[in-house]
């Protein structure tokens, strides 16, 4: 818990096509009244761009107000690090946050991710979310997927990793992308028992 009271969770977006999903799952934490450490890469940077019309200023602590406003969310239920912050709560396991996702999770990320490497925040957060038992959330989107991504799916998924592939399902009937976007979302919800 942050010193308000409020649920810490840490939230990523890497570089795979599937920034919808980041998006709404942020919107869902927000308005459950989650505090969120949002770590956004430089190539979620363009795929938000080119999939949300959503440009992100370049200094990151600038980011919160514009990613609050686009989801029309209160600008405090965010914040955003830069991937060299490393006095963000996010790169420390005493600062005490248990639970992370990386939505949408690149397969470079995740390869990254499962060998243990740590060059941006993200990787280190994924580390620590490792090391100190956490509940780490990886949603891949990625099509076809490789021997390698099916190796380190597998490895991290051994580790305790909850691998939450983005596949909507369509029993529901959905008539709507957002239903298909929710459908995602709902179950990285069930996840983090919310």
């Amino acid at each position: 818990m942050g010193t308000d009271g409020k649920q810490r969770i840490i939230v990523a977006m890497t570089g795979a096509s599937g920034a919808a999903y980041g998006l709404r799952l942020l919107q869902c934490l927000a308005n459950a009244g989650m505090q969120q450490h949002v770590l956004i890469s430089n190539a979620a940077r363009v795929v938000l761009k080119q999939e949300a019309d959503l440009e992100l200023p370049a200094a990151a602590d600038k980011n919160s107000r514009v990613l609050a406003a686009h989801l029309d969310i209160p600008a405090d239920a965010l914040t955003c690090y830069g991937l060299e912050d490393w006095f963000s709560p996010a790169a420390s396991g005493s600062a005490g946050i248990r639970r992370m996702v990386v939505i949408p999770c690149s397969m470079g990320t995740m390869a990254r991710i499962a060998s243990g490497a740590s060059d941006n925040l993200i990787e280190r957060a994924a580390d620590v979310m490792l090391k100190e038992r956490g509940r780490l959330i990886l949603v891949p989107r990625e099509m076809p997927l490789s021997s390698i991504h099916l190796e380190n799916m597998l490895k991290l998924s051994r580790m305790g990793v909850h691998m939450l592939p983005a596949m909507p399902g369509f029993y529901h009937r959905p008539q709507r992308i957002e239903e298909l976007v929710d459908f995602v979302v709902e179950r990285v919800l069930d996840h983090l028992d919310m």
